[in-house]
């Protein structure tokens, strides 16, 4: 018995010794013979009783004794009576002897009931109720019902666990007949033993011995009606619970999770004193909250990745499904409501009905806190799990607007206690047997054993292959649909390699994997992963040499090859790899094989004719996709690439520097912007022929990329013009990489045309002291790089040209674009065809 409880009892004790000091303050009364039959009466009429169904409670038939008293004897008489009464019925209504707390609440109690019932019954006239016996009769047995199911109904609720008000009008409310009619018939045996004498009186009794066994046969089929729908309702439960364990197979991610769920909401609509028929449609709806994703496609549910906007929006239609499901089965409390709403928001911006507040269902506002905590501390194929005190601070943030702040402040307090109910609670015994994708037998030819070897009266074994058989082949198709639809929205190289090894991780066992791609018929590493990746990524094997390159000639799948014999791999005595099994699959395109898909294994023997026929399967689509890719990425480089040097061109140039410039805003860096000009090109080109001067750019877009570091960047802008981009350098080490450069611009010119002729002019401009944007960078540069020029020229005695000014609509970046992208479609002859290099200006 919990603390309120017994508060309560001893307080309605106290009450209950002050109307028992009250009824004894009065005239004891006349009339000892008929309070002596009445005391005995009541006693023996204790054993006629009929149990309440719902709740720990009987009521007996010496209601009507105890009327009579009301209406003939003294105060102290009647209550006298009623006690007896009371305590006769409370050793008949026990099996076992009462606890003497039960006794004393009995005793003290008693006289609440029957005080006030009969101050009422004689109580002066009033002008509402009349003065006719039938009236005061009707007064007082409804004080008393009243008095004594109120009291009753506090007790029950309290020691039970019950809601107080719902414990009387589910329990107690319902009887109020009886204690009219009781009155009826206690006021007719006043009335006729006053008329026609007591004999008379006692023919009352047949007919209340009658109403007594009509009335307890009435409660009897109550009690076995109410025994059927508790079966009923077990059933139900049982039902939803396959139904919950359906769904578990089919979103294997969230096993348990429902058990979880159904423990924290019900502790939590216990807390908030919900209904009875609330608390029951939230246990329904915690199994079944999530059945409509019988709807949504199983590659939806366990993509690993983002959804996209289409996919989650094919997840947002399980809410409706799943109450279209349930309203079939017309639950007898409201599981429907709770199941569409419990992805609705506080603050209405929630599916499917976008409602807001309290006008979402009470128990909808329970799950959806109660899903989302479980779901962020569970470990999904998507993303991992948090602690339980971080997604309590995250479910915090989100109160008042995606959820209800009063559920949410009953977690946040109660969490450790619940979390603890659900790791002790049982399991659930019945589990579908799905288990992972990997057999018994690639087990056994991993670890070397085949499967002849394996124990062939192994039953269990043999019904798990079976399973697994089922679970792999669901898996596979679910697997090659994903690539298929992924595959579709790759133009990457790079995008197409870690999308298959992201997907061939979990379907064939393997330690390592290469993607080879054909390039000068040789096969050259484009994506490694797992084991030996340094060794793997320097390869570079011939077409017809080792495993993959004999799949790359043939265009057939190898098995089981040893992956020792790829050419290049174990060439350096001191390497050593355990990787003892390889699988390699062509990659077909429209033009034949474009790519060589290869696994590696450390057992012997480790693949299967399974695998191949995987790998085989996703080779056909990858096969397209790759080629297509290899394609886009040749067109991208043209397009942003220089024919002659091989450099960056000029629209690569910007994009790269507006990349650096956005860096360095972010990260509060520096960027020197270098503008090169070869002087004496134009001589060269005049002495040598175009075709030499050609060969002087190549030779300076070499030296000038094999200087610079990983971080630099190197592009042509046209003609005899190049910009180079160096994040954080100034000062003297600056003038140091000018320096070098200059002199490799004379390297160039003597290994180009045999002597020195060329030279070099450079303006420098940095970030963010002379411009924050690209056209103010390029400009100040610009302008350096000229009075370098003249600088120049005056040093080596070359009279000085006339730099024409840029006219005002030429000095942005647009036109710097336009004029650089003219430049850069011509070869070094027709950009010098015209004006020299030192009137051309950016």
């Amino acid at each position: 018995m919990n603390r309120t409880a017994r508060t309560y009892i001893g307080v309605v004790s106290a009450l209950g010794a002050l109307a028992w000091t009250y009824a004894l303050s009065m005239p004891p009364g006349t009339g000892w013979l008929r309070f002596t039959v009445l005391l005995i009466l009541a006693v023996l009429l204790s054993n006629l009783k009929v149990s309440l169904p719902g709740i720990q409670g009987t009521m007996s038939i010496n209601y009507i004794v105890t009327m009579f008293a009301i209406i003939t004897a003294s105060l102290p008489q009647a209550v006298a009576i009623q006690v007896a009464g009371t305590m006769a019925q409370t050793f008949a209504a026990s099996r076992l002897r009462p606890r003497p707390i039960q006794l004393a609440f009995n005793f003290l109690s008693a006289p609440l009931f029957g005080v006030p019932s009969y101050l009422a019954f004689h109580a002066p006239p009033l002008p509402i109720i009349g003065t006719s016996l039938a009236a005061h009769l009707f007064y007082a047995s409804m004080v008393y019902f009243l008095t004594n199911t109120i009291c009753m109904s506090g007790v029950i609720a309290l020691t039970e666990g019950k809601q107080w008000l719902r414990t009387w009008r589910d329990n107690l409310y319902w009887t109020s007949p009886h204690y009219l009619l009781g009155a009826g018939l206690a006021g007719l045996v006043h009335h006729l033993n006053q008329q026609v004498g007591w004999q008379y009186s006692l023919l009352v009794a047949p007919s209340a011995y009658l109403i007594f066994r009509s009335y307890r046969l009435y409660l009897g089929k109550l009690e076995e009606e109410k025994q059927h729908v508790a079966e009923v309702a077990d059933l139900h439960l049982r039902t939803i619970e396959a139904l919950a364990l359906a769904i578990d197979a089919k979103e294997a991610s969230t096993r348990d999770h429902v058990r979880r769920v159904q423990i924290y909401t019900k502790a939590i609509a216990e807390e908030m004193g919900l209904s009875e028929d609330v608390k029951k449609a939230l246990e329904a709806a915690a199994l079944l909250h999530d059945i409509g994703k019988l709807a949504v496609p199983e590659y939806i549910l366990s993509k690993p990745g983002k959804l996209t906007a289409e996919e989650y929006e094919r997840v947002k239609i399980h809410p409706i499904v799943g109450a279209e499901i349930l309203s079939l089965v017309n639950f007898p409390y409201p599981v429907v409501p709770i199941v569409r709403g419990h992805h609705e928001r506080w603050d209405g911006k929630g599916y499917p009905d976008g409602l807001k507040g309290t006008s979402i269902p009470v128990g909808a506002r329970i799950l959806s806190v109660v899903d989302t905590f479980d779901a962020m501390i569970s470990e999904r194929q998507y993303r991992p799990s948090i602690p339980v005190a971080q997604a309590i601070v995250e479910i915090r943030k989100l109160a008042g607007t995606a959820f209800d702040p009063e559920v949410v402040e009953i977690l946040a307090r109660r969490h450790g206690e619940l979390e603890e109910r659900a790791r002790t609670a049982p399991l659930r015994t019945a589990e579908l047997s799905i288990s992972g994708v990997s057999s018994a037998r690639d087990a056994d030819s991993a670890s070397g054993t085949s499967a002849a070897e394996s124990d062939s009266d192994d039953a269990p074994a043999r019904v798990g292959d079976f399973i697994t058989s089922i679970a792999a082949a669901r898996q596979e198709f679910q697997m090659l649909h994903e690539v298929t639809r992924d595959l579709g929205n790759s133009l990457s190289v790079e995008d197409t390699c870690s999308l298959v090894a992201a997907k061939l991780r979990d379907m064939v066992p393997h330690h390592a994997m290469v993607i080879y791609t054909i390039e000068d018929q040789r096969l050259v590493p484009a994506h490694v992963r797992g084991e030996n990746q340094s060794t793997f990524g320097e390869l570079s094997i011939p077409i017809g040499e080792g495993i993959s390159g004999w799949v790359a000639q043939t265009g057939s799948p190898y098995l089981n090859g040893n992956p020792s014999v790829e050419f290049g791999y174990l060439g350096d005595p001191t390497k050593f790899s355990n990787l003892r099994s390889a699988l390699a699959v062509p990659l077909k395109g429209l033009g034949g094989c474009v790519a060589v898909l290869t696994l590696y294994h450390r057992g012997n023997q480790a693949f299967t004719k399974d695998h191949q026929r995987i790998l085989e399967a996703v080779g056909s689509k990858v096969g397209m996709t790759l080629e297509n890719a290899l394609r886009f990425h040749q067109a991208r480089s043209s397009a942003d690439t220089d024919a002659l040097t091989g450099l960056p061109n000029a629209k690569a140039l910007f994009r790269r520097l507006d990349q650096d410039l956005t860096r360095c805003k972010r990260e509060t860096g520096g960027l020197a912007v270098i503008v090169i000009d070869l002087d004496g090109f134009k001589q060269v080109n005049d002495r040598f022929g175009h075709l030499r001067g050609n060969v002087l750019l190549k030779e300076v877009a070499a030296r000038f990329r094999a200087s610079c570091r990983e971080t630099d960047f190197v592009a042509r802008m046209g003609g005899d013009e190049f910009v180079i981009l160096m994040p954080n350098v100034s000062g003297p080490p600056l003038d140091e990489r000018i320096a070098h450069l200059g002199a490799l611009v004379v390297e160039a010119g003597v290994a180009a045309c045999g002597e020195e002729v060329t030279y070099l002019s450079a303006g420098v401009a940095y970030y963010p002291h002379d411009g924050e944007d690209a056209e103010r960078l390029l400009d100040a540069a610009d302008r350096r790089m000229y009075r370098q020029k003249e600088r120049n020229h005056k040093a080596r005695g070359i009279p000085p040209r006339p730099v024409p000014v840029p006219e005002e609509s030429m000095t942005n970046l647009e036109a710097l674009l336009n004029l650089s992208a003219h430049s850069g479609s011509r070869d070094s002859a027709s950009s010098d065809s015209g004006a020299p290099s030192s009137e051309r200006t950016l």
